[in-house]
């Protein structure tokens, strides 16, 4: 019994079930992987988590702080990048555990990727809702409370979290080409957005609010670290498109390594000149880990992560659905390639 639950399955046992069938179309190159690791990097964590550890943890320092953590993530993703090359098949980290460990523990870090992506998508998808009902009512179109909120919050049903979901869903089972095109339009989006903050936030740089650069010394660095950590979360995204990739040996460590350089750079300006752009005004801490206020979280997004703090616990419903990104298409994404099988098939649900 132990032995058949412990059982691991070689690398060729994998590669030859991929090729079953024909396996799926490898169409995705270095540029396809790289906008999906900075899709899925690249969200409001961005905005949001700088703020909170700007303001109550490292100061002007956060620059520091985000160099740290890039360095621990490089050492992950560096990882990633060997098992990826080694075992170029979907599945992630459910796949290289299969190998490593056997099928017991792959079935529980499998259902650890369910649970995980599923937290994360139904925080960001709620959270696109509000901004897509603020839009309607702005427009003087909007929605009746009972289709926008759920249940438990005195609605029926929340229909546009709903729908985006199922319109992702259509997106990613037409294919890795039609998502991947969706994806590099997404990101590009968030690109210029990031860009736009930047050329406007240099002309308010003000070098005297960089006084002092380390309010609370190295130990309000590494603290700063520690919750920036969870703003590069998704570059292990780009493993989960293993067999859609052209050169896995190549394309993958390219990808996944090429995305974290890029969000550690923007997350580095974008930190700078916010610093230096206004002063730090600390929030008490009580008010800083309270789950209706959420420093720089907008208003859907903050009923959203009160509504998943309520049954998981808050330091997981907020880490994973703040460095979420901001468009539920990229946690889709991720929800979709994660929970895959590598059972070959021509059309599934695929990382875009």
């Amino acid at each position: 019994m132990s032995k058949n639950i412990f059982r691991t399955k070689s690398i060729n046992q994998f590669l030859s079930e991929t090729k079953q069938d024909g396996g799926m179309n490898r169409v995705l190159g270095t540029f396809g992987l790289t906008m999906l690791g900075i899709g899925c990097i690249v969200g409001t964590g961005i905005f949001v988590l700088t703020g909170i550890a700007a303001a109550n943890f490292s100061g002007p320092a956060l620059v520091i702080s985000f160099v740290i953590a890039a360095l621990a993530c490089g050492c992950a993703a560096l990882c990633y990048s060997e098992f990826a090359a080694m075992i170029p098949v979907a599945g992630s980290a459910y796949t290289y555990g299969y190998v490593a460990l056997g099928e017991f523990w792959a079935w529980v870090i499998g259902w650890d990727l369910i649970l995980e992506y599923t937290l994360a998508l139904s925080a960001v998808s709620i959270g696109w809702s509000g901004y897509f009902g603020n839009i309607l009512m702005n427009l003087g179109l909007a929605l009746p409370k009972e289709f926008i909120t759920a249940p438990e919050e005195g609605g029926l049903i929340n229909l546009p979290a709903m729908a985006i979901i199922w319109i992702i869903t259509l997106i990613n089972m037409k294919g890795i080409t039609q998502s991947s095109l969706v994806n590099d339009i997404i990101v590009v989006i968030k690109l210029a957005v990031v860009g736009l903050f930047i050329a406007l936030g240099v002309s308010h740089v003000d070098p005297a609010n960089w006084t002092p650069f380390m309010p609370y010394g190295w130990s309000g660095v590494f603290t700063g670290a520690s919750v920036i950590f969870f703003a590069y979360i998704g570059f292990d995204a780009v493993s989960t498109a293993a067999e859609e990739v052209k050169n896995p040996q190549k394309d993958l460590p390219r990808g996944i390594i090429l995305s974290l350089v890029i969000c550690t750079v923007l997350y580095i300006a974008v930190s700078a000149i916010r610093t230096c752009s206004s002063r730090r005004r600390p929030l008490p801490l009580p008010m800083l880990c309270s789950s209706s206020v959420i420093i720089g979280v907008p208003l859907p997004y903050r009923s959203a992560l009160s509504a998943a703090s309520r049954r998981f616990s808050w330091s997981c419903a907020s880490a994973r659905a703040v460095s979420s990104s901001s468009c539920p298409v990229t946690a889709c994404c991720r929800a979709s390639s994660a929970i895959s099988t590598r059972r070959p098939r021509r059309r599934s649900a695929v990382p875009c």
